[in-house]
């Protein structure tokens, strides 16, 4: 057995009475293999991003169940024919993890306060220091040096 869910979307005048017929389709779909239905969530009137079979509301049910793989199918078919249903999509149904809206579970209480650095960071020499230290084109090692081409050579430098 896996577990799955089915959301089906009805039509927006949809009552109890036709919450529960496409329910019983559910049930009827998958109880013959050994499935059992394991709740049913219903999330009421939602608006469309667009418009689905000319209208701009639906009735959301979140039905979860355990069932075999080959019961999928024909439960697709079923709630495909049912003229009560507007839209239907079966999934597999995950554990929970959490994720970005719900906080994980924390063993240490975290603190507000930054740490301390180790170590201190060596300080930047100031810009007023002399550039010494600097290589020149003059001094730089070949190594080091950028290489220039003839016309950078024979070129005046740029005031």
């Amino acid at each position: 057995m896996r577990p799955y869910e089915v959301m089906l979307i009805l039509s927006a005048e949809a009552d109890e009475k036709v919450v529960g017929t496409a329910v019983d389709r559910i049930t009827k779909a998958i109880e013959p293999s050994g499935g059992s239905v394991g709740g049913i969530d219903r999330w009421g009137r939602r608006r469309f991003a667009f418009e689905v079979d000319r209208q701009t509301e639906g009735y959301y049910v979140v039905v979860a169940f355990d069932s075999e793989p080959e019961t999928i199918a024909p439960l697709e078919r079923a709630l495909t024919l049912a003229d009560e249903i507007m839209r239907a999509k079966v999934t597999i149904r995950h554990p929970k993890k959490p994720g970005r809206t719900e906080e994980p579970k924390r063993t240490a209480p975290r603190s507000t306060a930054a740490p301390e650095p180790a170590t201190p960071a060596p300080e930047a020499p100031s810009p007023e220091a002399p550039a010494a230290e600097a290589a020149t084109p003059e001094t730089a090692s070949p190594e080091t040096a950028s290489p220039q081409t003839a016309e950078e050579e024979s070129s005046p430098a740029p005031a």
